[in-house]
């Protein structure tokens, strides 16, 4: 109780959750949407209501990324900066194919860890492109923005002569050289993997973005909004920001660590 005002207080009263109901079914509700199950399909399995999903949903990411700033802070206070990462764009869409979005994507080559994104709509391409415009009008291009601003954002955590792998874009090395100038950035060409079986190392070999390209099918494989040939696809773009979140940070708290060293890794 404090002697100044005569209010009591509880462990809960400093959590995060405080005064948030149902706190127990949170960690079961992270692991169910960072899993590849869908908002409704999470309420149908822990029996509650999906505005209370959708709301939990909200709470959790936000943790989430506030976890990973902290997370990356501690690294920078550390002085464990990172000497070579992977830079690539993963592409998706809201609601409809004619409104694609853009996440950028930075990688640790080494741990695969994510180290951050950006959500960032874009134009239409090919035979897409004058239906998009036609419905909706000239979209917003954001790709150049978003991408110098998370590289701007990661800056700190990498050596100033970091080594940079990308595919062939050509915009890439412009971006680069605005907020890295002292990188050393290597192209390498993008090749599309097999569907099934091991059909992508039998044609292609080594793949020099692997770390990259194997976050990115995590990500479309473990987030519902992401999987490809089916109705679910986000509505917005900041709930993708949302679920990149909660999931960037169960991937590098609990699955790298699990890829690492199994024995000792969180349960």
């Amino acid at each position: 109780m404090c002697r100044s005002c005569r209010r009591s207080f509880s462990s809960a009263t400093f959590h995060p959750c405080y005064r948030q109901r149902l706190r127990q079914i949170h960690p079961r509700l992270r692991e169910l949407l960072v899993s590849g199950v869908s908002q409704r399909r999470a309420a149908r399995i822990l029996r509650i209501n999906p505005k209370t999903v959708v709301r939990k949903f909200v709470l959790l990411s936000e943790q989430a990324k506030l976890s990973h700033t902290e997370a990356m802070k501690e690294r920078i206070r550390s002085g464990r900066l990172i000497p070579e990462i992977q830079f690539d764009e993963l592409e998706t869409a809201e609601r409809t194919k004619c409104l694609p979005l853009s996440v950028p994507l930075v990688v640790d080559a080494k741990s695969r860890r994510i180290l951050g994104f950006r959500v960032c709509s874009m134009p239409a391409k090919g035979l897409l492109a004058e239906v998009s415009r036609r419905k909706y009008g000239q979209r917003v291009d954001e790709r150049k923005e978003g991408a110098e601003s998370l590289l701007e954002e990661i800056r700190p955590l990498v050596e100033e002569s970091v080594r940079i792998t990308s595919d062939e874009k050509p915009t890439y090395p412009e971006w680069i050289r605005a907020t890295l100038p002292h990188s050393t950035h290597k192209t390498v060409k993008g090749r599309r993997g097999a569907v099934v079986g091991q059909g992508e190392l039998k044609k292609i070999g080594f793949d020099p973005l692997f770390s990259l390209n194997h976050t990115c099918a995590m990500l479309r494989a473990n987030i519902n909004r992401l999987f490809r040939r089916t109705w679910c696809m986000t509505q917005r773009a900041d709930r993708l920001a949302c679920h990149l979140w909660l999931y960037l940070d169960y991937h590098n708290s609990v699955l790298i660590p699990q890829l690492s060293d199994p024995l000792t890794a969180p349960n």
